[in-house]
């Protein structure tokens, strides 16, 4: 739809009223679904399902809460862009300094490539493992090699013709937004299904705990949930005191990991050059917070929540069944046999939990005799730990839904996340190498930088275990960048330079800065946190010359 014909369905859509009026709005809508397409991806779908294992409904409200803060940034970002009408990169490299700017670019670029990596993983374990099995899995005839080539292939070859069909002219631009509109709502139908089966199921949800877990409980920040407590009473001082500072930072990194993926950095320059792309004006300013609140905050929340819904209601305080040295299974448990990758993960969990009570140089045979020297109790409490996955939740719906809905709806769901979210990081990708280079967003500029994202399927060839926690990790990673993006644009908020008269003034313009401080502390404080968990000193020198850099840059441009 060209720009002429968009600016005549928004008059004529604000001189309605009711249906019509929503009508006219939906068909406008457009960068926010490619926020949810961007976002609803390995990264949320992991963080999601163990924000239900560790903390059951407690969590339900973060990742809301975080797409919210994400939101309030990104309709700054909007405003920005609508209001100068000015490509951003530039913008942020003339008014505010090109360590910002290219700081943004290449945090945008770097997340892009990061969360690819375990899109490829992920996917190429839910087809092995649940939608093809018989010609991908370990035993088929394909073999493990030839399984995992033939999945990246086929992935790789669709998600790239989708991608680069956005920078070849407005038909291949139509194409891309039908094509991911659709696969979002298959995303959102597919786990939407999985929550309503079960629903029906004997037993049902708990309906009131589901209530209770949207209002915000910020104590599972510094300690378990209280649903772990049953298994942490068996336990004496010294090993409660080691399991629960494991539970609090292994739910740490899920936090961390679901909220920036609900937030990512990348996502302020996908949202920032959809935009520029489609020439909107002040006059949509309005406009593009629906299309936001319609197109990525309600399919975002709505899988996302009934990810946490499903991973809380099967896995939640439940002890995968099957180890060694494991009695009293639940039903649930029972049915439920642990996978290779699980029993080596239980195996290496009692090992660290021994290793710090061995003298010095002990070998295999004191690690040995000190884990069949642990308690049951521990046992227990390590097999609730190990990390379930895609395969894992299947085979728990199996019992309530049936074979077909079990694998194949719930795989297609989490398949469809993988290819949305693929082809959005390409698209970043060729976003920011166009602007470092100062090329069109097409061509050849466009389709070789997409390419960075697309370089990340080679990792499943050399990191064959753990598809589902690979995104825990490099949420936590990419979280740590998301402060650079969020102080660029707060900045720019406040710029009178770059906005001029169309600078918020007044109560609006502390309503706009107490909502933007707000996302601003609360990312700058997680990614911090993790920088210095992660990076300690290191981390955190690297912050400080990274500020001293911008701080020296104005300074020398005064």
């Amino acid at each position: 739809m060209k720009l002429e014909e968009q600016s005549r369905l928004l008059e004529e859509a604000e001189s309605r009223g009711g249906l019509a009026r929503f009508g006219a709005y939906l068909r406008l809508t457009g960068p926010g679904w490619l926020q949810s397409a961007l976002k609803l991806g390995a990264g949320s779908l992991s963080g999601s399902l163990y924000l239900g294992v560790l903390a059951g409904f407690g969590l339900l409200w973060l990742q809301p809460m975080a797409m919210v803060l994400g939101i309030v940034m990104l309709s700054a970002i909007g405003y920005v862009v609508m209001s100068t009408g000015k490509r951003p990169f530039r913008a942020i490299n003339e008014h505010l300094s090109p360590v910002l700017g290219w700081g943004w670019a290449i945090a945008a670029l770097l997340a892009s490539v990061l969360w690819a990596v375990p899109q490829y993983s992920l996917a190429i374990g839910v087809v092995r493992q649940n939608l093809a099995p018989g010609l991908f899995g370990e035993g088929a005839a394909l073999g493990g090699f030839g399984g995992t080539f033939g999945v990246t292939l086929a992935l790789f070859a669709v998600c790239l013709a989708v991608a680069w069909s956005f920078g070849s002219g407005a038909r291949g631009v139509r194409f891309f937004d039908l094509a991911l509109k659709s696969v979002v709502l298959l995303i959102v139908l597919c786990f939407v299904g999985v929550t309503v089966r079960l629903a029906l199921a004997p037993g049902g949800l708990d309906w009131r705990a589901v209530a209770a877990g949207l209002v915000p409980d910020f104590r599972l920040f510094a300690a378990p949930a209280p649903t772990f407590e049953p298994l942490l009473s068996d336990l004496g001082s010294e090993a409660r005191h080691y399991w629960e500072t494991f539970l609090v930072r292994r739910q740490r990194d899920v936090i961390v990991a679901a909220s920036a993926a609900s937030a990512g950095v990348n996502g302020t320059f996908l949202f920032a050059y959809t935009l520029v792309r489609k020439r909107w004006g002040k006059e949509f300013r309005g406009f593009s917070r629906f299309d936001l609140a319609v197109g990525m905050f309600l399919p975002f929340s709505l899988a996302a929540s009934c990810i946490v819904v499903a991973g809380a209601a099967q896995f939640h305080a439940v002890p995968q069944g099957g180890f060694p040295g494991m009695e009293g299974d639940t039903p649930v448990a029972a049915a439920m046999r642990p996978s290779e990758r699980q029993m080596g993960e239980f195996r290496d969990l009692l090992e660290k939990r021994v290793r710090g009570g061995l003298p010095p140089g002990a070998g295999p045979a004191e690690t040995e005799a000190a884990v069949a020297a642990l308690d049951p109790a521990e046992r227990r409490i390590a097999a609730t730990l190990v990390t379930r996955d895609a395969a894992s939740l299947a085979s728990s719906l199996e019992p309530l839904t049936g074979p077909v809905f079990a694998h194949t709806v719930f795989g297609l769901g989490v398949l469809g996340m993988c290819v949305s979210s693929i082809i959005m990081q390409m698209l970043v990708c060729g976003f920011v190498v166009c602007e470092m280079l100062g090329r069109p967003h097409e061509g050849a500029a466009f389709r070789i930088g997409s390419l960075a994202a697309a370089a990340s399927a080679m990792v499943p060839f050399f990191w064959k275990q753990a598809y589902f926690w690979l995104a825990i990790p490099t949420s936590v990673l990419a979280a740590m960048l998301i402060p650079i993006a969020y102080t660029t644009f707060f900045l720019l908020m406040n710029h009178r330079g770059l906005l001029g008269e169309e600078m918020p003034r007044g109560g609006r313009r502390i309503a706009w800065n107490t909502c933007l401080a707000a996302a601003l502390v609360a990312f700058t404080v997680s990614g911090g946190f993790m920088l210095w968990d992660r990076g300690g000193w290191w981390g955190i020198g690297a912050a400080a010359l990274y500020i001293l850099a911008v701080v020296a840059e104005r300074a020398w441009r005064r």
